[in-house]
């Protein structure tokens, strides 16, 4: 033991608690939303607007249980902290870094999705932003484009003008790589719908 510490060290303020596991969605919210407790439906609640939750998977298992909230439940108290979560999600590059993620060789183009989000729609009636922004990258065709841009940039190549053959190569390499990851994370939306 040295001069410095002691077995008092371990209750310190400035000791490490260790990995908190706090868990926001439990199975039984899963298996039976439509018994959702108040209590339940405020730490979710809590949860997004605290941005606790800032993955897709999860920010998707609590929009599916919303959804499957009776009627008569006040749908309006869930859909502005969820929209807005959605928005966080997007803004604040969460969904960069889950598309560079599925994107290990080629990482996914911060361009490509920068323009998405620019053009995509911010609110309608789904108040889903990533879904909208997923599939405006998928429907306008602006994987491919970007993948073309990338590969010819002569920073790819370490700074030589690369050959058309080259760009092609590149290209489609990436252009294969971010439609996996974009398809990838759309399909959180295929079983139920958006």
């Amino acid at each position: 033991m040295s001069a410095y510490s002691s077995a008092s060290d371990q209750s310190s303020i400035y000791s490490s608690p260790g990995p908190q596991n706090y868990q926001v969605v439990t199975a039984s919210m899963t298996s039976n939303p439509q018994n959702l407790s108040q209590a339940d439906k405020d730490r979710l609640l809590h949860a997004l607007r605290s941005r606790l939750v800032n993955t897709l998977p999860e920010l998707r298992r609590i929009e599916r249980i919303f959804a499957a909230l009776p009627n008569n439940s006040a749908p309006n108290t869930t859909a502005q902290p969820m929209q807005t979560a959605w928005l966080n999600y997007v803004d604040s590059h969460s969904l960069l870094n889950e598309l560079r993620g599925l994107t290990r060789h080629y990482p996914f183009s911060s361009a490509c999705l920068d323009e998405a989000k620019a053009s995509a729609p911010r609110a309608s009636a789904s108040g889903n932003f990533c879904w909208r922004v997923l599939k405006w990258i998928r429907d306008q065709s602006l994987v491919p484009r970007h993948a073309r841009l990338l590969a010819a940039k002569p920073a790819m190549w370490g700074g030589k003008t690369p050959s058309p053959a080259e760009v092609g190569q590149l290209a489609a390499a990436c252009e294969g790589e971010w439609t996996r990851a974009v398809t990838t994370l759309l399909r959180h939306w295929d079983a139920n719908g958006a």
